[in-house]
């Protein structure tokens, strides 16, 4: 096992990581950037193949530019490298090269947990069939490989995402048989409405998406949701139901559903940070200030890891947890007052109340029983019903008694389901319960555990 040692680990290279690291960076300290994936970027700056760059452009050039800057500040940049754990309020950090399994350990004086966010999903009868995907995967083939999820395509669930992956499907050639919106939002009530005005850029974008799917003959179906999917090898048709009671069923070989996205917050709740309810009762997010810091001596939050806001709010995030960085550990070279970032920042966080109020979260009650909830364990909605009514009322009891959230995602896609049909935390008037944060908070691979490697 090898060791390093660096002023700051920022792990997470997305939006949020790469603002803080080189606002570190410039400040004079020294800094590792941690990233799971090959690349920098995270999912919003991910960068296209050479050769598909070539013949269609950069895909984002401002996150292209940010990644120089960050490289050519000096910045230790380590891809491919898994941080599994963590002790002494994340001053040592545990961590696995993806490819080779190699271990590892980097001592810190602080360190940013800008670990991002995962879908949203909620199961239906169906959702396991071939074809039936989440909107993030149908953008990154869109975007990136150019390719269609299918040629025949419903898009559903709930959230602004869903626009630009309909418009994204569309210039790659599919034809969107649906669009489908849990909620309202466009048209939005009064109390909404002047909140909505207050965004302008925001509003532009969403009309450009509007409009986009308009020439194309999309209309955006509100207050409708995905009933079943049907299909053996393939998803071959989808029922969608609407709040009059009406139910149409659509052909279609692709169907994308989704209900925005979680925050990835096991790294701080594994080091014991305080943490709260989100505003829909479902998560349990980091206790942070204006600038991200945490009750955890050292230990900060930046991006979605704080609680869904979008890149901007993300990147402006990662500055001022930088700017808070410098000042604990640099005073003498932090740099001028961020009274301008914070301002910025309270605006993006009343966009994000805003999109709580215009997109909230659908109950889980009405997940019949034989639906499949947790993919890894084969774990159904009535099985998780049944443990809690006969005397497993305790999440982690539920969990022991059904081995839900216990296969390799390690409830990352379940967790917020099981505890909802467990009655731990089921919404706004219910606190938000979730599974313990333990080591490894994410699967190693088995190169790691041949003989020879000591895990410490």
């Amino acid at each position: 096992m090898t060791g390093s040692e660096a002023d700051v680990a920022v792990v997470g290279g997305g939006p949020a990581g790469l603002h803080a690291a080189l606002v570190l960076a410039q400040g004079g300290l020294s800094v590792v950037l941690l990233d799971e994936s090959d690349t920098l970027g995270g999912q919003y700056y991910k960068r296209r193949p050479a050769q598909l760059t070539a013949a269609f452009g950069d895909f984002r050039p401002r996150g292209t530019e940010l990644i120089r800057q960050v490289r050519e500040a000096e910045v230790v940049v380590r891809t491919g490298t898994l941080v599994w754990g963590a002790e002494d309020a994340g001053r040592t950090l545990f961590t696995s090269d993806v490819r080779t399994g190699a271990l590892g350990r980097i001592n810190t004086r602080a360190t940013l947990a800008a670990t991002g966010a995962y879908e949203r999903s909620l199961p239906f009868p169906g959702w396991t069939l071939p074809g039936v995907v989440t909107p993030g995967f149908a953008l990154h083939l869109a975007t990136m490989d150019r390719v269609p999820v299918g040629n025949r395509v419903v898009l559903a669930g709930t959230g602004p995402f869903l626009l630009p992956v309909a418009c994204a499907l569309l210039e790659v050639g599919a034809r969107i048989e649906a669009l489908v919106e849990l909620n309202h939002p466009y048209r939005p009530r009064a109390s909404a409405l002047g909140g909505t005005l207050r965004q302008p850029a925001r509003l532009a974008e969403a009309a450009r998406y509007l409009l986009t799917l308009a020439r194309h003959g999309v209309r955006v179906e509100q207050g409708a949701r995905v009933l079943a999917a049907y299909g053996d090898t393939q998803v071959t048709a989808v029922d969608i139901g609407h709040e009059d009671g009406r139910v149409r069923r659509l052909e279609t070989d692709a169907l994308c559903v989704g209900f925005g996205f979680r925050p990835s917050t096991e790294l701080p709740r594994l080091l014991g940070c305080d943490t709260q309810a989100d505003p829909t009762g479902t998560e349990q997010l980091p206790v942070v200030d204006a600038d991200g810091t945490t009750s955890v001596d050292g230990l900060y939050v930046a991006g979605d890891c704080a609680g869904i806001a979008g890149v901007q709010a993300a990147g402006v995030r990662g500055q001022l947890a930088a700017h808070a960085i410098l000042r604990r550990l640099a005073p003498e070279r932090a740099p001028a007052p961020v009274a301008g970032l914070r301002r910025r920042a309270r605006s993006l966080d009343r966009f994000a109340a805003l999109a709580d109020r215009l997109y909230p979260m659908p109950a889980t009650a009405d997940i019949p029983d034989d639906t499949q909830v947790c993919r890894c364990e084969g774990v159904s909605a009535g099985e998780i019903r049944q443990a809690a009514e006969t005397g497993w009322n305790d999440l982690h009891g539920t969990k022991a008694a059904t081995r839900a959230g216990m296969g390799p995602c390690q409830g990352r896609e379940c967790g917020h389901i099981v505890a909802a049909l467990a009655g731990r935390g089921s919404g706004p008037n219910r606190a938000a319960e979730c599974f313990a944060a333990r080591m490894p908070i994410r699967p190693l691979p088995m190169a790691a555990t041949v003989e020879g490697q000591e895990v410490p």
